[in-house]
């Protein structure tokens, strides 16, 4: 279970230490930076992936990633005294992401290249606005310490402890690979496999594509489906999977409780293509997928996510009330409720409904976000509450 997410320097996070539960629900208005810390997280995810450069390239470049105010807030500019205006930089921007798990702490450091040429050419590289990773650590405990710290990279060099002495394992690893990635043996550096396996256990889900030309509408070739893909195109084979070999109970309870006298069926045609009949009360036929309602077809999208009968670490889900019925946000945050009883699960919503329903739980830690001079804080936070944290020097 992750225990703390760090950010710096990333969009409106310019410096935030969130703690983490069992259950968390990030809440606050539009425009406070919800989004950017879901994004901050999906972004920390792709390291171990090997996908980090191309997802920061994806939102436009690192430069545009960067937090756009001062370094510092004077009391004048605070207080509305004077003009908010930047001062010198003493040191280079860097984006920073990390987080803290039950044994092991990571973080990572991104910064802009210095201007070179390439393979002995003095004409510039075209790849010069690719991000470099400057700095990444892996050490044990709450909070990073440099007795603590088991993996350290700086630029190229990768250094391992051994003992009480340090151990260099690599020295010329590419500045657009991550130690995650490129470190796989879990011999020789057990702590990178370790973070890696967790990270790349991580599992979001964000906007599922209901309308009328949607994949999910159509009958697909069924095969068992322990976890529902991202788009959720297996929706009808993954239920199909958790009435077999998953909490069959549970998923008939949800529907019940979200569409009262209500079940779902199964069918399979002669290609062995799987449709859902989904039956209520009143009605002469089921209905299948292609006549669903979206808030009906996401519920049951969802339904599929939290159910899975192969749960993930970590768990998380971007607005999961869109396109949802008021009525229907209770039953969703009982759900959810239910799920982060097997998985740690992060929701980022601004629904009242469901929101409070998720409050109403004991383990939930409800995390308000406000802004200040264009500043994501953590409403209510104050410098003991935050989580122990510390970046490398």
């Amino acid at each position: 279970m992750i225990k703390a997410f760090a950010v710096s320097n990333y969009r409106s996070l310019k410096d935030i230490v969130s703690p983490l539960s069992r259950l968390n629900v990030i809440t606050g208005a539009n425009g406070c930076g919800k989004s950017n810390l879901y994004k901050a997280l999906r972004l920390l995810s792709e390291t171990a992936k090997g996908n980090l450069i191309s997802c920061i390239a994806q939102e436009g470049g690192l430069d545009y990633t960067f937090w756009a105010g001062p370094d510092k807030f004077s009391k004048e500019m605070k207080a509305g005294l004077a003009p908010i205006q930047g001062s010198a930089k003493k040191q280079n921007t860097r984006l920073k992401l990390g987080f803290v798990g039950e044994q092991f702490g990571y973080c990572i450091s991104l910064g802009m290249p210095p201007p070179q040429g390439f393979a002995g050419y003095h004409e510039p590289s075209m790849f010069g606005f690719d991000p470099e990773i400057k700095r990444e650590c892996i050490w044990a405990g709450s909070s990073y310490r440099p007795s603590a710290c088991l993996v350290d990279r700086n630029g190229s060099v990768v250094k391992v402890r051994s003992g009480r002495q340090w151990k260099v394992y690599d020295t010329h690893l590419n500045t657009y690979d991550s130690v995650l990635s490129e470190m796989g043996d879990p011999v020789s550096v057990p702590e990178v496999y370790a973070v890696r396996q967790a990270i790349r256990n991580w599992r979001f889900y964000d906007l599922f594509r209901t309308d009328a030309d949607s994949i999910i509408r159509t009958p697909q070739i069924g095969t068992r489906t322990t976890v529902l893909d991202h788009d959720g195109h297996s929706l009808v084979a993954a239920l199909r999977t958790i009435h077999e070999i998953g909490d069959r109970e549970a998923l008939y309870d949800s529907i019940e409780d979200a569409f009262p006298g209500a079940t779902i069926g199964f069918e399979a045609d002669a290609g062995n293509r799987f449709s859902l009949k989904f039956i209520q009360d009143g009605l002469l036929r089921p209905l299948n997928q292609a006549e669903l309602s979206d808030g009906t077809l996401r519920y049951l999208l969802l339904v599929a996510a939290l159910l899975t009968p192969r749960p993930p670490s970590l768990l998380v889900l971007n607005e999961p009330e869109t396109s949802l019925h008021p009525d229907l946000l209770p039953a969703l945050g009982r759900l959810i409720a239910r799920a982060a009883e097997q998985t740690q699960v992060w929701v980022v919503s601004h629904a009242a409904r469901l929101i409070a329903t998720l409050e109403d739980n004991r383990e939930c830690n409800s995390i308000a976000l406000g802004k200040e001079l264009g500043e994501t804080i953590i409403l209510g936070q104050g410098l003991l509450d935050a989580p122990p944290w510390h970046w490398p020097d």
